[in-house]
């Protein structure tokens, strides 16, 4: 099974959505990495803090499907979201059980979670549906086949979506699968074309985007 590469040392939710471990350092949403990465001996950042280091807070979520999500400190909710490292964090959002699912059969929930600063594009179920149950399964029973998929949902770095739309192109985890690219703004930010349905999803280690479709490596070169 093919590993993820350490983005930063040298998730991104596809028929699973994307990815291994990262930078260790947190860089700015803006492409800077001066401000510092945020620890639990800090108090809570600044503003300005937060958005050097391309972290988000609930006020920050925006997107048609972020109604969707559980309100309060119910599971899956934002408030139930933001302490949890990614992986578990995806767990119990509703807009992501297929995502989640192609995580675990690659066994990258671990790696996933221990992860400083990453963001995260995440297919939301419908996606996932699209690709058709039997393929969704075939690529769920090939783990080397479908790594490379997920990893290229994930970049190494953390932003927000106001650090998105100022870098304009990324690199993913799968650095074969070409440069992901970032247009519009707000509600009608894309991802190599797939809709953000909702974005700046906090979470202790990522910042989410839940997007339209599955990202497909090699498409965008």
């Amino acid at each position: 099974m093919r590993n993820l590469r350490i983005a930063g040392l040298g998730l991104t939710a596809a028929a699973a959505l994307t990815l291994t471990a990262c930078g260790s350092n947190d860089t700015a949403s803006s492409g800077s990495s001066g401000a510092p990465a945020p620890t639990p001996s800090m108090a809570a950042p600044s503003p300005s803090m937060a958005a050097a280091n391309g972290v988000t807070t609930n006020a920050d979520v925006f997107g048609p499907a972020c109604s969707q999500l559980p309100q309060g400190s119910a599971p899956g909710s934002l408030d139930s979201m933001g302490p949890q490292p990614v992986a578990s964090a995806a767990s119990t959002n509703p807009l992501l059980t297929k995502l989640v699912a192609a995580v675990k059969a690659t066994n990258l929930v671990d790696t996933l979670n221990s992860q400083q600063a990453i963001t995260v594009f995440a297919p939301a179920d419908p996606a996932f549906a699209a690709l058709g149950d039997a393929k969704f399964t075939e690529l769920a029973g090939k783990p080397a086949e479908l790594s490379p998929i997920l990893q290229y949902h994930v970049v190494g770095q953390r932003y927000d979506a106001k650090g998105l739309e100022s870098a304009g192109t990324l690199e993913s985890l799968d650095t074969a699968g070409g440069a992901l690219k970032i247009e519009g703004s707000g509600d009608t930010m894309t991802v190599n074309g797939a809709k953000v349905l909702c974005g700046n999803i906090p979470t202790k280690n990522a910042t989410v985007f839940v997007i339209d479709k599955v990202l497909t490596p090699g498409t965008n070169k």
